[in-house]
């Protein structure tokens, strides 16, 4: 059942009344360095934020058995977080409307060079309709629009007709474990909702992703003996020159593939990190080379595996060098596949009201080129998964800042969506 226009317009309002405390609170999300590894304070927050709401909570830890059997799960590595995952649960009187899920994650990319940033990067400074600062977009705008689009019912004296779980994982920036062990853990509903900043638009299709580490030796001299030296790192470029080419054939595959084949460069090969010998007068012995990958929905994080791992011993092979000191290819974080959200959901078709309602256009969709955990409820959960978010700038990047309008926006969006979506009872008492 559609809303009617007399609900819609006290919702629109209600919205409005409460995002200065949004904003605040955001801005104290911001505020959080919760680096990998380093999430447990604001996951704490987020327990307590949802406790005192009154929602039924739930926290736990990954299992790393539970993930590496399943073929969504991520690589470990040594520094894969050990943060909790934080549910809160709302139950209505009466089961009437349809259950939810809404997600968030609070880990955040490394902030870079703090000299290159106009403010610290953790500073959630306001400047004009942006608030600034690592994570302000990627996502605790998002994070927060979740509380705050419930608080805007409950604020008129609504809640959610039918079950929703609130969930707030780590691990969405190196591996996506967390959104995976919510699903291992039982927690399931007839959709799932992920605030991501998607410029006020639907994501239709996103790849999946792969991380790795080429881990090269060499034969360390003098650097006055250089010829009768290895030198790793000059070995490590010609090895990127390789897998260069398989960045070649992948976007060569776009055509035929919907959502992608109009992509200029779908694929993307990022070499985001070297680090390698030990003295700048001595051949480098070693050189490790952090690399990350797309991959097309339908391409399992195996077979796109197997693939860099061929190439990689077929270069080395016709390597004077390398042939004889073969370099090793280690996964090391995403190992995920890509999805695309069929068309045609009744979760769709109540998502374009509720943003046609609050945004005054109709809802446009489109591919994305990065991680998304909606890919865990779209291809193991197997229910309608809709990424949807305000409008951002510079995310994982030097000053990234948000939209405060466009959160405004599409929080009553998502208020608007609940309400349609689950239905609404009067709050108790």
């Amino acid at each position: 059942m559609t809303l009617d226009a007399d609900l819609r317009n006290r919702i629109i309002k209600a919205v409005e009344d409460g995002f200065d405390a949004q904003t605040a609170f955001t801005q104290k999300l911001v505020q959080n360095p919760s680096l990998r590894g380093h999430e447990q304070s604001i996951q704490d927050l987020l327990f307590r934020e949802l406790q005192g709401r009154g929602y039924k909570m739930d926290r736990f830890e990954m299992d790393r058995a539970a993930i590496e059997a399943h073929p969504g799960g991520s690589k470990f590595s040594d520094e894969h977080s050990d943060a909790p995952i934080v549910v809160g649960i709302h139950r209505p009187r009466e089961e009437k409307g349809r259950s939810l899920i809404l997600q968030s994650h609070l880990d955040v990319v490394p902030e870079g060079l703090h000299d290159m940033w106009s403010d610290p990067p953790f500073s959630g400074k306001i400047e004009g309709d942006w608030m600034y600062g690592r994570g302000s977009g990627d996502m605790k705008a998002g994070a927060a629009a979740n509380l705050f689009a419930l608080d805007a019912l409950r604020s008129i004296g609504l809640q959610p007709a039918a079950t929703v779980y609130v969930q707030s994982v780590v691990e969405e920036e190196s591996t996506g474990n967390g959104a995976l062990q919510t699903f291992l853990q039982g927690y399931t509903a007839d959709a799932a909702f992920i605030p991501e900043p998607e410029e006020e638009m639907l994501v239709r299709a996103n790849l999946g992703v792969l991380w790795f580490q080429v881990q090269v030796r060499g034969v360390p001299v003098h650097v006055r003996e250089m010829g009768e030296g290895a030198n790793a790192i000059d070995a490590a470029y010609r090895i990127v020159a390789a897998l260069r080419e398989i960045e070649e054939e992948w976007n060569e595959d776009k055509t035929g593939r919907p959502h992608f084949e109009e992509e200029a460069h779908p694929i993307n090969l990022n070499i985001g990190k070297i680090e390698g010998g030990d003295w700048a007068s001595s051949v480098p012995s070693w050189c490790n080379v952090d690399c990350r990958i797309g991959i097309y929905p339908g391409v399992s994080a195996e077979e796109a595996a197997k693939q860099i791992t061929d190439r990689v011993k077929s270069f080395a092979d016709s390597d004077p060098f390398l042939a004889n000191n073969p370099p090793e290819v280690v996964f090391n974080g995403f190992y995920a596949e890509g999805y695309v959200l069929e068309e045609g959901s009744e979760a769709e078709t109540v998502l374009g009201r509720a943003h046609e309602a609050a945004i005054g256009a109709p809802l446009e969709s489109f591919m994305t080129a990065g991680y998304l955990d909606n890919r865990v409820y779209a291809l193991y959960n197997q229910i309608p998964s809709l990424c949807y978010g305000p409008k951002s700038r510079n995310i994982h990047g030097i000053d990234e800042c948000v939209s405060l309008s466009s959160v405004k926006k599409i929080t009553t969006t998502m208020a608007l969506f609940i309400a349609e979506w689950c239905g609404t009872e009067a709050v108790e008492g």
